[in-house]
């Protein structure tokens, strides 16, 4: 009989919830890829949408491109969320950081308020959820203690 302790295992939503993060952000990033003045039309008026300059769309698109790689990445983490901890932390980063960044931009004139519209889904949903995985991720490599190295001869 082993004297070891289990790893805590984390808690049994973890994969749901980064497999939900996962088709969500593909399923925006796809659609403000293909679809970048529809996309922007849910976020600014239409006086406003036809006087952008098209770098502007490009930049847009840009965005969801990052948006769907991060999809790909929850897809990957959702197998095992304490174990790939990195992907969910670069994840809750983001998320944390754009709202921030959106702040900024209001401020600053440069991003209309009507943006905030996509912080709630796109990110302060989030938080908690991503936030908990990271905890039990912590928690795992406090109780959990390292495995001995090898020598190498």
């Amino acid at each position: 009989m082993s004297d070891t302790i289990p790893p805590p295992a984390g808690p049994r939503w973890g994969p749901a919830v980064l497999r939900v993060a996962a088709v969500y952000n593909l399923l925006w990033g796809a659609a403000v890829i293909l679809l970048p003045r529809v996309t922007l039309g849910w976020l600014l008026p239409a006086e406003r949408l036809e006087a952008l300059d098209p770098v502007a769309f490009t930049l847009w698109q840009c965005i969801g491109m990052i948006v769907g790689v991060y999809g790909i990445g929850y897809w990957a983490a959702a197998r095992d969320p304490l174990r790939h901890w990195p992907i969910v932390l670069v994840g809750f980063l983001g998320k944390v950081f754009g709202p921030i960044g959106f702040v900024g931009g209001v401020l600053e004139g440069i991003v209309p308020l009507s943006f905030g519209r996509t912080i709630i889904p796109n990110d302060l949903i989030w938080w908690a959820p991503f936030f908990l995985l990271l905890r039990a991720a912590r928690a795992r490599a406090v109780r959990t203690p390292a495995a001995p190295e090898s020598a190498s001869g």
